[in-house]
């Protein structure tokens, strides 16, 4: 035998043996010679070495090398040493009545094996690890790890989102701003975020009282349309008025009209397209753009007599590029809604995120071309000018990113241009400062007027800025969250 279950002294194998085979064991003699002893059991025992007899016991033994085991009928069978012995495993050896499941009937001679767990020299028997047959035969139950519904995970953590959601777009929408991508989504078990979105709006309860969208009424479109026309019949008005009075009373007119075309302009983005989420404009944008329009007007004038010395009077008005910059609010409104109405759209027909972006893209810089050339032909009814259309395509631009939620970008590109331009006269005016070095300042602003005139400042400066802006909202506006329903 083997195991700890083997006797370790030559008394103990003597015992064991009788027990086991109730056959005569050999006893060391004290000269060193073995001599065979009777046993105290019966005398008809059957040496070693010969198969007991129906309902007698029959119990593995090693015998050089090889184990021997019970067959069916209680015959003995040989096995092969390098496979494993009951003996080693941690299995339970008591069957159902308690009785070693490997004795033969109720003859068996001698007292059963204890349990593996009770055996001598080892501890309690080990816990079965997770999943291994237990003595029943049946196998025992493997730990969860995790959820078997990722989902619901997700649907609880975004369940204000996925409630106050009007349609599965604006969860999609949602999910994207929180940096959710398509290789995200399928850690849940969907192939994009618009899959995802379908089913956590499905799942997440709402009211009986949810209904589809509302469908804005006529009123208020025809409200927006109305509006984006008046800054266009301000500016009209201004420039009539300028042209048939002079002196005092044209300066008067003047000013009037810029109030009435500021308040115009203010009434045409609070509505309709142009129109900003709550808290999602910067205040500090609005005299960005009063400045650039107002350099628009005069701005080339001054430049010019900065220059040659001045300023001795007063200089040169250019209410032409102002008023076409005016007449195309409504056609960029136009525009703007085109394009925020096609990229929702897009956002239904679209199977994931990279998709949205690349019908996105074209759509948007076809909404830009498109407001470009319809200010370039208002430009050539009112005198054209460069630096009015690179004006009004960063306007464009500036408000885009606006409304959909990027406020800080469009401001930040209107202060650099205002910036630029308020630099490129403070450099002429400080190039007369009588001390070394500071006529320099003025070297790049003249450079640039004596190679294209005074209209090259505004566009390059504009012109600069809108490609910047348009570089920002070929990423960013491709967003579907950048689409979300306010």
């Amino acid at each position: 035998m083997r195991g700890s279950a083997a006797p370790t002294s030559p008394g103990a194998w003597d015992a064991r043996s009788e027990a086991l085979l109730g056959a005569p064991a050999l006893t060391p003699r004290t000269d060193g010679a073995l001599e065979p002893r009777t046993p105290e059991g019966p005398a008809d025992a059957p040496p070693s070495g010969i198969a007991p007899a129906p309902g007698e016991a029959a119990t593995p033994l090693r015998e050089g090398g090889t184990t021997t085991q019970p067959g069916p009928t209680g015959t003995s069978g040989t096995t092969d040493p390098s496979e494993p012995s009951d003996l080693s495993g941690p299995s339970d050896l008591s069957g159902p009545s308690g009785a070693d499941d490997r004795s033969g009937s109720a003859g068996t001679a001698g007292p059963a094996p204890a349990p593996a767990g009770d055996l001598p020299g080892r501890g309690p028997a080990a816990p079965a690890p997770a999943g291994a047959p237990t003595s029943a035969g049946v196998p025992a139950a493997r730990p969860r790890r995790g959820t078997a519904d990722p989902v619901k995970v997700l649907m609880h953590r975004h369940r204000e989102l996925c409630a106050r959601a009007v349609d599965p777009l604006e969860i999609a929408a949602g999910l994207e701003a929180q940096g959710f991508t398509d290789r995200t989504a399928a850690r849940f078990r969907h192939r994009d975020v618009f899959s995802l979105a379908e089913e956590l709006y499905v799942r997440v309860p709402r009211g009986s009282e949810t209904s589809a969208p509302p469908v804005p009424p006529h009123g208020d479109t025809d409200a927006w349309a109305l509006a984006v026309l008046t800054p266009g019949a301000a500016a009209g008005l201004t420039g009539i008025g300028l042209a048939v009075t002079h002196g005092p009373v044209r300066l008067a007119v003047g000013a009037t009209g810029a109030l009435l075309l500021t308040g115009a302009l203010l009434l045409a983005v609070r509505r309709g397209p142009f129109r900003a989420p709550d808290g999602g404009s910067v205040p500090a944008a609005r005299l960005w753009t009063v400045w650039l329009v107002a350099y628009a007007v005069c701005g080339d004038g001054l430049l010019t007599q900065i220059l040659s010395g001045g300023p001795d009077g007063p200089w040169d008005l250019a209410p032409g590029p102002v008023l076409a910059l005016a007449l195309a609010v409504a056609p960029a409104a136009w525009c703007a809604r085109l394009f925020a109405h096609r990229a929702r759209r897009r956002i239904a027909d679209s199977r994931g995120l990279a998709d949205f972006a690349a019908g996105t893209r074209p759509l948007l810089l076809g909404t830009v071309t498109l407001q470009l050339l319809a200010l370039t032909l208002l430009l050539g009814l009112t005198g054209f000018s460069s630096g009015a259309l690179a004006l009004g395509a960063l306007l464009l631009l500036a408000r885009l990113l606006t409304v959909h939620g990027f406020p800080e970008t469009a401001a930040a590109a209107l202060a650099a241009a205002s910036a630029a331009e308020a630099l490129a006269l403070t450099s002429v005016l400080a190039a007369r400062v009588p001390l070394p070095g500071f006529d320099v300042l003025a070297t790049p602003v003249r450079a640039v007027v004596d190679t294209w005139g005074p209209g090259a400042v505004p566009t390059l400066v504009c012109g600069a800025a809108a490609l910047g802006l348009l570089a920002h909202a070929t990423g960013s506006l491709t967003r579907a969250s950048a689409h979300a329903t306010p």
